[in-house]
């Protein structure tokens, strides 16, 4: 639904420029092209309305999904390195949300050492 916004807002930006000026040397092919455009601005008028409607209804639900929400979405992702070992979250019937490691990514902490400890004589 947000890749038709931008798309409906540039349609309507220039349909007053695509009525205003009647070129009367365009090609057959230019005109068809023309009015189809022409035609689906109009199919689509009541679509962005609508679209508009809705955002400006949405529009503080959600600006108060990211206050509230924004600050612990930013320290979750502080928190992991690497969002390509993790499957996608599955919801569980009782509700949980849990996200699974990948089996082909082991679990390693990223505090690990990479080489052996030293053994010592006892």
């Amino acid at each position: 639904m947000k890749q038709l916004i931008p798309f409906a807002i540039a349609a309507t930006m220039f349909t007053p420029a695509a009525h205003a000026e009647e070129a009367p040397g365009l090609s057959l092919m230019e005109r068809g092209a023309k009015m189809f455009l022409e035609g689906i601005l109009k199919e689509m008028e009541p679509a962005v309305e609508d679209l508009q409607d809705l955002a400006d209804d949405m529009g503080p639900a959600l600006r108060q999904f990211a206050d509230d929400m924004g600050p612990r979405l930013s320290e979750l992702l502080g928190e992991v390195e690497d969002w390509s070992v993790y499957m996608p979250p599955e919801v569980l019937p009782n509700g949980d949300i849990i996200i699974r490691r990948k089996p082909d990514h082991p679990m390693t902490p990223p505090d690990a050492p990479t080489e052996p400890a030293p053994q010592i004589e006892l």
